[in-house]
């Protein structure tokens, strides 16, 4: 276990009072403006083009409100912000260099878009007067319009063109970017700006005046017709994935669910169902749909998609919506945020009746509205479906009970085993999934009772945004006593590897299990799904996936970064007392890597 030398809870500049409210310079204004706007924390990998606003934050602010959260790669600040988010459903900053610092994280706003989640990204240019370039470095550095890089994947993006113009454009981008739909907002700042004097008082707005508006409300004739189609309804089933970013909401649901004996599937962008729970059939999805003759989704990613289950093996084809197939009731703002660039809108769904508005609001008057239409033939009819649900759910259970204990004596470390020896290990603490498929891997072991406790998923599938992602909840739960917990893929951790440096130095406790199978399996599952197609050999698939020869020591590498590292873990035996050892560690304030080495498979 390597030592960290105790820190204070933030990096404290030498004799420097804080200023904040009396700027004397361009880049004053921004930090005065991001502690109006209670921006905790600014995650930031250093560029000269945001100089004036490192000064400030130093210098100006002390570093505290916001602190400046340290970086290594700029894939890492946003991906960092966008986890912070999911933790706390408030935004944080992340300060990118120019345009090649933009350039290198587009990926993760990208991430940040698809996933809805609020991120106030900010970066620095210039100078735009060309004449006041130095040779070479701030030609290369600067666009003309550095947001038209971001522009068709973020919500709004600004560059002010004065230091009067500043606080507005930070009032309304945190505005745009927390008002639902969420996502990412850009600005950027010209140096002129950001280093000119402030000639006198300079007077800060009332934050409090541009606040973002509540979502719309439903309609009501559409929440009636919709209360309609579930109370008659003989199978109605409940398709739940963004929701899951409001634990009220995903209340509402679960009352919803048991007034009508409605079966719920979690689709996973967010932790949107309790488990275990009577009504929580995840794993039934395919038989549940074909029965369905009402859908309920809810806070979609992608509805079409969810509603009828692609193939599992064969070449890629459209899966037809049958015509004739189940009533559709959606819930969802998305179509507030569509752009032409990406298709992250996925297939559009045929909806009889759309609702949109805030999914937390709609459930609401929803669950109001299927209360007052209940009668006598309705209950008969829940009830009656309530019984036959029973044995279906006991089912589910054996066979989730069967399929774990069916892979637990693997001779190799099997992901079910991985998950279900962390399971016994973090059960009894209080403890939050920052990232992981547990679900996927064990169904139906993990007892998540709500979202409070699995704050994780969603995006656009950046690899090596995992580690920023899983620290960045890690340090909005920092000091609150509880035990964030990743389970991280070694791809995904490779990628990022150096977030472990900023977890070291700040301290941020967290458990990051790494599911160590050696490959990019992911792709090697279609490998070897495109050579039995193409009738050549799948045992090849392999090639150009594999990360062997060498093998990475994870455990030695966290701990030559300054964390805890344990493994690697090659006997199953020893996975469960190294999980349990690897949480006292956590608790005692650091990150720990769990090195495990799990089954390299060489035929799908």
């Amino acid at each position: 276990m390597a030592t960290i030398e105790q820190r204070q809870s933030h990096d404290v500049p030498v004799g420097v009072p804080d200023s904040a409210g009396h700027p004397a310079w361009g880049s004053d204004v921004v930090l005065d403006m991001l502690r109006l706007l209670d921006i905790e924390y600014a995650a930031e990998l250093p560029g000269s083009s945001f100089r004036g606003i490192h000064d400030s934050a130093v210098n100006y602010t002390a570093n505290r409100t916001p602190e400046l959260i340290l970086c290594n790669h700029e894939m890492i600040t946003v991906s960092l912000a966008r986890g912070y988010a999911q933790a706390t459903g408030r935004p944080m900053a992340a300060i990118v260099h120019d345009f090649v610092g933009l350039l290198n994280t587009s990926m993760t706003i990208y991430d940040a878009w698809c996933d809805r989640t609020p991120v106030i990204i900010l970066g620095g240019t210039g100078p735009m007067d060309a004449s006041k370039r130095r040779p070479w470095i701030d030609w290369i550095h600067t666009a003309n319009l550095q947001g038209n890089a971001v522009r068709d994947f973020t919500k709004w993006d600004d560059q002010p063109f004065s230091v009067a113009a500043i606080p507005e454009s930070m009032m309304r981008a945190y505005r745009i970017a927390m008002t639902q739909p969420y996502g990412p907002v850009y600005i950027c700042f010209n140096v002129e700006d950001q280093e000119e004097p402030v000639e006198g008082p300079f007077p800060l707005p009332d934050v409090a005046r541009f606040q973002p508006a509540p979502p719309p409300e439903p309609d009501r004739a559409a929440l009636r017709a919709a209360a309609r189609l579930l109370v008659a309804a003989e199978m109605p089933v409940a398709l739940a994935d963004r929701v899951g970013r409001s634990a009220e909401a995903v209340r509402t649901l679960v009352e919803l669910a048991e007034l009508l004996a409605m079966p719920v599937l979690n689709l996973g962008a967010r932790h949107s169902f309790p488990t275990p729970h009577p009504l929580d059939f995840a794993g039934l999805s395919g038989e549940l749909l074909g029965e369905s003759d009402v859908l309920l989704g809810i806070d979609c990613v992608d509805l079409a998609g969810s509603m009828v289950p692609p193939p599992s093996h064969g070449p890629r084809a459209r899966v037809a919506i049958p015509a004739n197939g189940p009533r559709v009731i959606n819930i969802s703002m998305d179509e507030l945020m569509h752009r032409g660039l990406t298709t992250d809108y996925q297939a559009l769904p045929p909806v009889d009746v759309p609702i949109l508005a805030d999914s937390g609001a709609a459930l609401t008057l929803l669950l109001e509205e299927c209360r007052s239409q209940l009668d006598g033939s309705a209950r008969g009819r829940i009830d009656r479906r309530r019984q036959a649900l029973e044995p279906r759910q006991q089912r589910l259970r054996d066979r989730n009970r069967a399929n774990l204990d069916a892979r637990w004596d693997h001779a190799q470390i099997s992901e079910s085993r991985m998950a279900g020896e962390a399971w016994q290990a973090v059960k009894d603490e209080d403890f939050v999934l920052t990232r992981g498929g547990v679900t996927r891997m064990a169904p139906g072991v993990w007892a998540i009772p709500g979202p409070e406790r699995n704050v994780g998923g969603g995006g656009g599938g950046a690899v090596g945004s995992g580690p920023g992602t899983a620290l960045g909840a890690a340090l909005a739960l920092k000091d609150t006593g509880k035990l964030p917990v990743a389970f991280l893929g070694d791809g995904d951790f490779l990628s990022s590897i150096q977030a472990l440096w900023t977890a070291a130095h700040y301290r941020i406790p967290s458990l990051w299990i790494i599911n160590n199978n050696r490959s990019y399996y992911n792709d090697e599952d279609h490998q070897d799904r495109i050579a039995r197609i193409r009738e050549r050999p799948p045992e090849n698939k392999w090639v150009g996936m594999r990360m062997e020869n060498p093998e990475i020591d994870f455990g030695a590498v966290a701990r030559d970064f300054g964390v805890g590292g344990e493994g690697p873990v090659k006997n199953p035996d020893d996975l469960g007392p190294t999980l349990r050892r690897a949480v006292e560690e956590v608790k005692q304030g650091q990150l720990v890597v769990v090195d495990v080495r799990t089954e390299n498979r060489t035929m799908g």
